[in-house]
This record gives C-alpha cells, sequence and structure tokens, in this order.
C-alpha cells in the first residue's frame, strides 16, 4: 500500500455583520432565498465593491492564531471562472500575495505530536449556493438546479495547508484543531453543518522514488465522518488503479456521501486556466506592524496554552484538560469554579459528569447552562466539607438546573439536610431496614452468613436509604452491633 499524502484547503466563513465588500447582512442563515443581495453582491454593472475591514481584523487574528506571518502589503486578484452560483464570473479573492504566510498547527494523532505546516491563508468572497430538488438536497438524481445568491459574498478565510498529511487521523485532528482555534478567536463558529467550515481535500500517493503522484482534489465533504470515508475511499481507488496499471488523472471529483465514493466531477483547472489579474476597484490592504501588534496583544490564551497550564497547575490528566480545553466557554466555567474554592480535580470530574449529562438531557451549551460556575463551586464545596453527600449533591445539582435556583435555595428545594444522619436518627433507618428484611437478618444471626454477603446486602440498603447522607463506617460498626 503506497504511503497517501494529503493537503487540505479548509474555508473558515468569517464572523461580520456584513458581507466581505457590501453592507448585505451576514445572517443568511434561514432567510429566503435572494432576499440577503444587493446590487453589488449580484454583480449589477456599475457597482463598486468597498472592503470591510473587520473581515481584514479577523484574518490577521486567525493567521497569528496559526502562526503566521501577516504581510504588509497585500491586495485582492480576480479569479476567472464561468459557474452559475458566481454572477460577475470572477471571484475576489487574494492571489500572488495573501495576507498571512508560513504558520503551522501541531496535532496529536497515533500517540504523537506532529506539527502541520500552514501555506498561507488568504481573504476572498464566498460563491452563492447551487439548490437541488431531491430528498437530501444533492446535485445527485437532480433533474435541475436553482441558485440562492444569499450566500454570494460572504467573508472567507481560506487556509492552505502544505501536503504534511498521511492518515485520516491526521486530516481530522488537523481541522479540529483549526476550527477550536477559530472559537477561540471568536473569528468563526467553524459549524460544518451550516456550511461556515468547508474543507476541499487534496490527496496523492507517494511513489517509489519518494515523488508525489498525481493529485486529486475532492469537494463536497461537508462533516467530519465523510472526510473520514471520502479519504478511505479515494486512497483505495487510486492504489487499485496504479496496480492494475492504469493512470490516474488530475481532476476534481466529488463526495457522494449516500453511496460512499467519489464521482469525477471535472479536470483540474491550472492557475493558467483562472486568468487571475489585479483587482484595480480595490486599494491594496496595508497591515503594518503598529496595526498588527495592535491585534496581537487583543489574542486570548490558545487553546494548547491552556491545555497544557491546566495539566501543569491543576494536576489534570491530558484526557482531562483536553476534554475541558474544547471549548472556550467550558474551559471559563471551570476556571470560574476553581475560583469559587472547590478543588480542580473535583470540578473537572462533576463537569466532566454531572454538568454534561444535564447540558445532553437540556440539549444546551454551556454557555447558556442555568447554573452558575459559581455556585456549582460552592455545592461541591459543600461535598468537600462532608456537609452533602455525593448523592445529595446531584440532587440539589438537578433543581439548581431545573428551576434555576442558587445553592442554598436549592438545598431548601431539595428538603436536605446539611449535615450526615448519625447517632439515634440512623438507628431508627437501621430498624426499618432491617423489618423489611426479615430473612436477611435472621441469616446472619443463625451464623449462616459466613462470606458476610448478607450483612453488606443490608449495609448497603441502608446507606440507600440515607441516600448516603451517613458515614459508611458509622452504618456498618451499627449494622454489626444491632444484628447481634
Amino acid at each position: 500500500m503506497r504511503e497517501p499524502v494529503v493537503g487540505l484547503e479548509i474555508h473558515l466563513q468569517l464572523k461580520t455583520k456584513t458581507k466581505l465588500f457590501c453592507s448585505c447582512s451576514s445572517d443568511y442563515i434561514g432567510a429566503t432565498p435572494n432576499t440577503n443581495v444587493c446590487p453589488v453582491c449580484l454583480a449589477i454593472p456599475g457597482t463598486l465593491p468597498i472592503l470591510n475591514d473587520h473581515a481584514v481584523e479577523l484574518a490577521v487574528k486567525m493567521g497569528l492564531g496559526l502562526h503566521c506571518s501577516i504581510s504588509d502589503n497585500t491586495r485582492f486578484h480576480r479569479k476567472h471562472y464561468f459557474y452559475a452560483d458566481l454572477p460577475k464570473a470572477y471571484q475576489i479573492t487574494q492571489y500572488e500575495h495573501p495576507i498571512a504566510v508560513g504558520g503551522y498547527v501541531d496535532i496529536a494523532a497515533g500517540g504523537k505530536t506532529k506539527r502541520i505546516r500552514v501555506h498561507h491563508l488568504h481573504l476572498e468572497e464566498d460563491a452563492g449556493k447551487l439548490v437541488h430538488p431531491t430528498s437530501d438536497g444533492r446535485l445527485t438524481g437532480a433533474s435541475y438546479s436553482l441558485v440562492d445568491y444569499n450566500r454570494g459574498g460572504m467573508p472567507l478565510s481560506e487556509i492552505v495547508s502544505e501536503p504534511d498529511m498521511n492518515s485520516a487521523e491526521e486530516v481530522l485532528a488537523y481541522i479540529t484543531q483549526i476550527r477550536q482555534l477559530a472559537r477561540y478567536l471568536d473569528v468563526s463558529d467553524g459549524e460544518m453543518e451550516s456550511g461556515s467550515l468547508r474543507v476541499d481535500v487534496n490527496i496523492s500517493l507517494r511513489n517509489d522514488d519518494g515523488s508525489l503522484g498525481t493529485r486529486v482534489e475532492i469537494k463536497n465533504v461537508n462533516s467530519l465522518r465523510s472526510i473520514e470515508r471520502a479519504l478511505g475511499y479515494e486512497i483505495a481507488r487510486q492504489n487499485k488503479v496504479l496496480d492494475e496499471g492504469g493512470c490516474l488523472v488530475r481532476e476534481t471529483r466529488l463526495w457522494d456521501d449516500v453511496a460512499g465514493v467519489t464521482r469525477s466531477m471535472r479536470s483540474k483547472e491550472g492557475e493558467r486556466d483562472y486568468r487571475y489579474y489585479v483587482e484595480m476597484d480595490l486599494a491594496p490592504i496595508s497591515a503594518g506592524p503598529e496595526y498588527v501588534e495592535e491585534i496581537r496583544k487583543s489574542l486570548p490564551e490558545m487553546p494548547w496554552e491552556k491545555r497544557e497550564r491546566f495539566i501543569r497547575d491543576h494536576s489534570l490528566s491530558e484526557e482531562e484538560a483536553a476534554q475541558l480545553t474544547e471549548q472556550k466557554e467550558t474551559a471559563d466555567y471551570f476556571e470560574e469554579c476553581v475560583s469559587a474554592g472547590a478543588p480542580a480535580a473535583k470540578c473537572a470530574n462533576w463537569m466532566r459528569m454531572e454538568v454534561q449529562r444535564l447540558l445532553h438531557e437540556m440539549d444546551l451549551p454551556i454557555e447558556k447552562f442555568p447554573v452558575k460556575a459559581s455556585e456549582l463551586g460552592k455545592l461541591i464545596v459543600r461535598v468537600e466539607k462532608r456537609e452533602l453527600s455525593n448523592t445529595q449533591a446531584k440532587d440539589v445539582l438537578a433543581v439548581m438546573a431545573e428551576k434555576e435556583l442558587p445553592v442554598d435555595e436549592a438545598i431548601k428545594a431539595c428538603g436536605v439536610s446539611c449535615g450526615k444522619i448519625t447517632g439515634p436518627a440512623l438507628e431508627e433507618i437501621i430498624k426499618k431496614v432491617f423489618a423489611g428484611e426479615p430473612e436477611a437478618v435472621e441469616t446472619v444471626r443463625a451464623g449462616n452468613d459466613k462470606k458476610g454477603a448478607k450483612v453488606k446486602f443490608l449495609q448497603g440498603l441502608v446507606m440507600r436509604e440515607t441516600r448516603g447522607s451517613a458515614d459508611p463506617a458509622e452504618v456498618a460498626s451499627l449494622v454489626n452491633s444491632m444484628l447481634k
């Protein structure tokens, strides 16, 4: 099996209020087709583009996050091609002088850390969207296509990697890292489902002499699972063609998710086919050192930095730190919980188990969780002081989430006593358990419980009856003495 070599082009939709070259709203999801448009993004003759400064700022921010060098002087070009989703018959993009060059991303795959080089990041406008009258909305089986230009003109940052990936695991790790970075920087929501993040996959097989074979590009891949499947199919297909003595063709292929195959779409264009030339209606972009430094100062702690700090300062495992830093909002919640006085290890455990369970049940993101991080911290402190058992605390947390109550009010609502059940109150519960299990009590008292299974059974019933609010050692001692 020949070694696969993969490079990616990630198209990241930027979080601006308006489109890249006009004042149309960027909030086009769910809008009536062709209503979020204007003469500029519809390419009406005589209109001129006006650059969205915020899009430039976000592109620079993403470039810095990718460890790129920011170009001091860059400008736009026209990329010509004819397709129904492009009303101008050319796309305004960056060609010779992209805004960010020469970065890298470190990924973890196969138990190792690997550096994936980023060739460049450039700004460009998005095209419209083709709508197909099929049950799944895909091109396959459609008798005609409709065009919705609402997406046309949306600001994109295209991140082009070097061909440094050699497996589907590395590819998915790289995409995940890019998406995480974009969310930390608040540059994009990175949602593949809505098209905010789209990936073109370039695959070739390494020849025996070490050179790269014919490159094939795969488009129309809209989920991580689909990318994994498309890679597996295309690598196998290319190997089969070569094993049978055939030649691969440089082409663009579409991924058919239903059939699980790639299909030839068109021969791959070369740069000369696009007839690039300078976009004279837009002035060059000047991103000088002072401008770049001002943006650099605004950058938050990077996800990989936060992950290492959690391991170092809070003694968390790599798995715990990775899960808690997956989203910036989750990491912030964790740190606020710790600031309330709760031990970091306990906060991590509660967030990974109980909080995640409630978020799943309520179908909420962490930023909309009704329990404040400081209140969760106070609850965990109560558990640490043995004022509440774990079982009681879980009940209290459920009420806090359901009724949006602080800790003290939730405790009252649950009717929980902040203290251990002990002494005469505990003896009464044990008597109640004995009364309900006369056969087990009789077996023990008759000396027929050689392995102590019945005693442990009775102790467990007592703990369940107290909902964990009794000291297990005291329960064991009282049960044994009362059995005698």
